[in-house]
């Protein structure tokens, strides 16, 4: 509000800028959907390494092809990663209640990993405080003896109305251990353990006296999962639906369900209309009993979208788990982490394909491709991994599944596709102030600045054609495209253009013969 001039000097007014700065978004969070050894169910957790994924996931695991992919991504460049366990009939560990005082405890999550947890209980508690019942405080100790993780809650409580709730601690605390839903606790706290000299691992001592196991069988990693576990229920956000408990994210990886079981082609259909709608791109593993270059199998017909695309043939890698012999994996993990390198070191508009797109730990291709093998893919649109000597390993194409010739799609190729989506969510997210405001010629004026000034950033770091501004992009708003039947309806038309790079996918050389200087 203007100062009120009472008398007579300088007054210092803000006035606001109309200056709103559009940050781009992320373009290589990679979503990984499978099963895992442990960790919980149907909840997409966020990791940056390989390291964190063991903590939170386990280790390698033979029935685990998402712990190789995820590895395989990280190998080759990928930073960030969404990792979505799904599990059929897996069972928690248990521990028997008649050990605990009838305070029922089970493990955090799903899987055989829960038989190696022990728990011990101290009273080396705080002094009582005033409302605080007799015998309810207590310290509970966890160790997982698989991982050597092992956590610690000091002064909790049996009492239900108490601030250290036993149960609504380890719920909200605890990656280990948890309270069994809608059990009774008891009204007196769980007996203690024998107390422990200063330095000693009180879990080194003897079962009962030390500490409490689980029960020996209770947990289960189930059976192998089918396609039904990965698509899930969007109602109860399951499966490929529990990402929508996600902000974003850039690419998604469905691996093989087993080394021998495939993806569903309808599973494909099915996450490939997600990703749209999350401006995503899903990137396709070929099947295992396709071999074939003289045609693409028909179900991969439902998915030509520029939203999508394969990546031809599968490769072979050192398996850690079966003494370093060559096992034969999809390369869907490897070429997302390609894309996040690529991205980091060029930008999302250049091709994530190329001699400097080698794919680390490949050491063979199911299917060593030869130039006419692979131009009889690349036109349908089928992205090859080729092993050229000195080279290596390397992705050598980079088209949508929209990108076959016949289609003649404008979104032929990746890196154009990739770009648009990144546009896409960097302006969606960054003019989220612009509704409600007054939609008038002050409003566009500040659309134009704003959105302008992104573009030309992008344009700046070469993401366009052309040699100057007008060239490479333009941002429209005004009385052209937003009528006053527009503006009595409250709507406001942006229109933003741009002239995007290609890559060079045919590099034609001419000779000719120089006939030589024939007059003396």
């Amino acid at each position: 509000m203007p100062a009120t001039y009472t008398y007579p000097g300088v007054y210092i007014e803000e006035v606001p800028s109309t200056v709103r700065t559009i940050v781009g978004v992320a373009t290589s969070i990679t979503a990984f959907i499978g099963r895992t050894l442990r960790g919980p169910a149907d909840k997409p957790v966020r990791i940056q390494s390989t390291a964190e994924f063991e903590r939170r996931f386990g280790p390698l695991w033979t029935e685990s092809m998402v712990s190789y992919a995820v590895t395989h991504f990280f190998l080759n460049g990928g930073a960030d990663a969404i990792v979505v366990r799904v599990a059929k009939d897996a069972k928690r560990a248990t521990f028997p209640p008649e050990k605990t005082g009838n305070l029922q405890l089970e493990a955090a999550h799903e899987g055989s990993w829960g038989d190696s947890l022990r728990v011990r209980v101290d009273y080396e508690t705080r002094e009582k405080e005033a409302g605080e019942g007799e015998n309810t405080l207590f310290n509970l100790s966890v160790k997982d003896m698989g991982t050597g993780a092992t956590e610690v809650f000091r002064n909790v409580s049996v009492e239900a109305n108490h601030r250290r709730n036993v149960e609504r601690v380890l719920r909200l605390t605890s990656e280990l251990i948890r309270v069994v839903p809608d059990s009774v606790i008891p009204a007196e706290r769980p007996p203690a353990h024998t107390v422990v000299t200063a330095g000693e691992d009180p879990f080194a001592r003897e079962v009962d006296t030390g500490y409490f196991e689980a029960a020996k069988g209770d947990g289960s990693d189930g059976d192998a999962i089918t396609d039904t576990e990965v698509v899930g229920n969007r109602a109860n956000r399951t499966g490929l639906y529990a990402l929508e408990s996600e902000d974003i994210f850039n690419l998604l990886v469905i691996p093989p369900l087993t080394r021998d079981t495939d993806v569903d082609s309808s599973t494909w259909t099915t996450a490939l209309a997600y990703c749209k709608e999350r401006r995503a791109m899903l990137l396709v593993d070929p099947t295992r009993d396709w071999l074939n270059v003289s045609s693409v199998p028909s179900w991969v017909d439902p998915l030509r979208d520029p939203n999508a695309a394969i990546y031809f043939p599968r490769v072979k890698m050192a398996d850690p788990l079966k003494e370093n012999r060559l096992e034969e994996f999809a390369p869907g993990g490897l070429v997302a982490g390609v894309m996040a390198r690529t991205d980091v070191t060029r930008g999302v508009w250049k091709a994530p394909a190329g001699q400097d797109a080698t794919l680390v730990g490949v050491r063979e291709l199911t299917r060593k491709l030869t130039d006419p093998e692979n131009g009889q893919l690349n036109p349908l649109g089928v992205n090859c991994l080729r092993l050229f000597p000195v080279i290596g390993p390397v992705v050598w194409g980079t088209r949508t599944l929209r990108g076959a010739d016949r289609l003649a799609s404008e979104w032929k190729y990746i890196p154009v596709r990739r770009l648009a989506l990144y546009m896409e969510e960097s302006l969606y997210r960054g003019t989220q102030w612009v509704v409600f405001e007054p939609n008038d010629e002050p409003l566009w004026a500040q659309i134009r600045l704003n959105v302008g000034a992104f573009m030309h950033d992008l344009f700046r770091k070469g993401a366009f054609q052309g040699s100057s501004p007008r060239e490479a992009y333009f941002v429209k708003c005004d009385k052209e495209t937003t009528t006053q039947n527009d503006i009595n309806l409250g709507i406001v038309n942006i229109l933003v253009g741009f002239a995007p790079l290609k890559p060079a996918e045919f590099v034609v050389i001419k000779i000719q013969q120089m006939a030589g200087n024939v007059l003396t």
